[in-house]
């Protein structure tokens, strides 16, 4: 088979199609030829050096694919050779074939054709774990998503918006801003013009955001707190401002607030499973009813993975990006 191979770090341009051998499922696993992939982040510092894939993952980026089932490994059930699935992944979605853990698996939702459910997994997982498991927000509160037109961010809008909350967002121009109110979201601010904490607290009467979807980390960690509300909470998912901030701890404590930090990619298998789980059980009959769909920007063929790291890298893009499969 064929899959983009990173021979050191470095830019776009290391990411290389390659033939490698094909993957073969063990125990509890299944092997999934992808029809497409979706770029992350995540996918971007591997390329650079800065994520190495947890023991045991594949060395292969990509943290979500879609396609048909191949081949179950021993002790598999629920499953069929055939099967159009999408799939949340360690690692190895950049290829034509990707074994994965027989309980990261989730059928195709209603209404999703195989190719756009690449675009799901791991943004749905991510949101629906952080926001809802985590930081529990709530109908009637409000939702504060930094890089609302991202792939994480036009899915949390969805979800949020499907529960009865609230929604603000971040984004840097005024047609990704755009997007998100097609999108659903009350609160556009432009982060280059505008101050997140003084239009957040302006357009609640002065409370502030229940809940904060945070890519940025350390950058923001400090106007973050100061936008919570009392009881807030504070989810951080990336680290695209830094690693270490300063934490005003007596703020903190006079809202009585909340901050937490999490990733998908080395987790336990068994609470990626529950995380997939939940989702296909909260998340997945929404599909059904039109209060969500995937957001894709473009798709490119997968052999063309530098352009799209490119793009995301860029901020070019709204939604996600696919890699194609051959």
């Amino acid at each position: 088979m064929h899959a983009i191979t990173i021979s050191e770090p470095g830019g776009p341009e290391a990411l290389v199609w390659s033939e490698v051998p094909d993957p073969r499922p063990g125990e509890g696993e299944v092997l999934v030829e992808v029809t497409a992939s979706a770029v992350n982040r995540a996918d971007i510092m591997q390329r650079q050096g800065f994520y190495d894939p947890p023991p045991g993952a594949s060395a292969f980026p990509g943290l979500e694919c879609s396609g048909r089932v191949a081949e179950l490994g021993p002790g598999v059930s629920g499953w069929a050779v055939g099967d159009e699935v999408c799939s949340l992944l360690a690692g190895g979605g950049y290829a034509e074939k990707v074994v994965v853990p027989a309980g990261q698996l989730l059928p195709l939702p209603e209404g999703v054709d195989l190719k756009r459910a690449a675009a799901l997994p791991e943004v749905v997982c991510t949101v629906w774990s952080n926001v809802f498991m985590v930081a529990h927000l709530r109908p009637g509160e409000t939702l504060l998503v930094h890089g609302g037109s991202s792939g994480i961010g036009t899915m949390a809008i969805q979800l949020a918006k499907a529960v009865g909350a609230k929604v603000a967002v971040t984004a840097g121009t005024k047609e990704k801003l755009e997007r998100c109110a097609e999108l659903g979201a009350d609160i556009l601010i432009n982060y280059r013009e505008q101050d997140f904490v003084a239009e957040v607290k302006d357009a609640t009467g002065g409370a502030g955001a229940d809940v904060i979807l945070d890519n940025m980390g350390a950058k923001y960690l400090d106007r973050n707190v100061q936008a919570l509300a009392v009881n807030g909470r504070l989810a951080i998912i990336g680290m695209q401002g830094g690693r270490k901030g300063e934490l005003n701890i007596g703020t903190l404590l006079a809202k009585r607030a909340a901050v937490s930090a999490t990733s998908l990619r080395a987790r336990p298998l068994e609470e990626k499973a529950a995380i997939v789980a939940a989702v296909k059980e909260h998340v997945w009959p929404l599909f059904a009813g039109g209060h969500v769909r995937p957001v894709v920007d473009r798709e490119l063929p997968m052999s063309e993975a530098a352009e799209g790291h490119r793009v995301v890298e860029e901020s070019g893009h709204i939604g996600k990006v696919l890699l194609v499969t051959p």
